[in-house]
């Protein structure tokens, strides 16, 4: 069987990766050489500047997933360059490093930084993050998306994907407008925003207020909106939004998605995205599928 997929000029040894901000290496659950079965590892978001992210509580369970409001913690490009990556870079697959920029000189000084770096094989634009306290993130304007995108790309050497929010009306006008800008695929959803109360305090759980929902509650959102970005655009989409199973991989690739991202999962159950690649392989052994792009995009309409 072929699992292998193409995103811009990347070749990927499958179709299964970790959406950023929820994997985190650790000996005890992983093996490097179990690591090295994912097609992409996504590392949490980095910014061009350290931050220390938002007051806690950041992280509250809900009825069918997590609502969290880290904030973007992160050390900064530089430090993340000289102490992470090269322990990124050891395990030998493609990375893609998500950046967010709070300026478009700032996502371009990003790219600058990062497309320079061996192991590096694409970038993330976080145009979506619903916990930053902005009144409006960039993927919530199709002008903004392209634009930013149009400037990462005029010195981008490697391909360029585009995280999308969920919290807009019209999912279609955003993931064009990112195309317009000649990204090379989109990724979604991003978290919804959200938020819980305290009834004996009667305040905001989170430190932050609101925060992103995650997990089971978001997929079949994060579904349609995959399937409508798919319909709509040439380029590839990386679904993600509740993935927890091989069953919920293969429907967002049913819909239309080229990769999909496993996200929450992995505070539950840490080994989720092998279990996810191992689930594709049976499905595809059992349907007699020689190559996973046959099955991308095939849904049937009507009776």
């Amino acid at each position: 069987m072929n699992l292998a997929v193409t995103i811009g000029s990347v070749l990927f040894a499958n179709p299964v990766t970790v959406a950023s901000g929820t994997f985190g290496y650790v000996e005890k659950y992983f093996h490097v050489r179990e690591i090295k079965k994912f097609g992409a590892l996504i590392p949490k978001t980095v910014t061009l500047h350290a931050r220390e992210g938002n007051p806690p509580p950041r992280i509250y369970e809900t009825a069918s997933g997590m609502i969290n409001a880290i904030g973007i913690e992160n050390p900064g490009a530089d430090v993340f360059i000289r102490d992470q990556l090269p322990l990124l870079r050891k395990i030998g697959i493609p990375l893609i490093i998500s950046i967010l920029g709070y300026s478009d000189e700032e996502f371009v000084a990003l790219t600058e930084k990062f497309q320079t770096q061996q192991g590096v094989r694409a970038l993330e634009l976080n145009l979506s993050c619903p916990n930053l306290g902005q009144k409006r993130v960039a993927a919530q304007d199709p002008q903004a998306t392209e634009r930013i995108v149009r400037k990462v790309k005029q010195v981008a050497s490697v391909p360029i994907l585009a995280k999308l929010s969920p919290n807009v009306t019209d999912i279609t006008e955003i993931a064009r407008a990112a195309e317009a800008g000649g990204a090379d695929g989109i990724c979604l959803i991003n978290t919804l925003t959200a938020m819980a109360v305290d009834i004996q305090t009667r305040r905001p759980v989170l430190g932050n207020v609101t925060g992103g929902l995650s997990g089971p509650a978001i997929k079949p959102a994060a579904l349609n909106m995959v399937y409508q970005a798919a319909r709509c655009v040439k380029i590839p989409v990386i679904g993600m939004g509740g993935i927890m199973t091989a069953e919920d991989a293969l429907e967002f690739m049913i819909a239309g998605a080229t990769m999909v991202a496993v996200g929450t999962a992995n505070f539950i159950t840490p080994r989720a995205p092998l279990e996810v690649i191992d689930g594709i392989k049976a499905y595809m052994r059992q349907n007699k599928i020689e190559d996973v792009r046959e099955m991308i995009g095939t849904i049937k309409m009507g009776s």
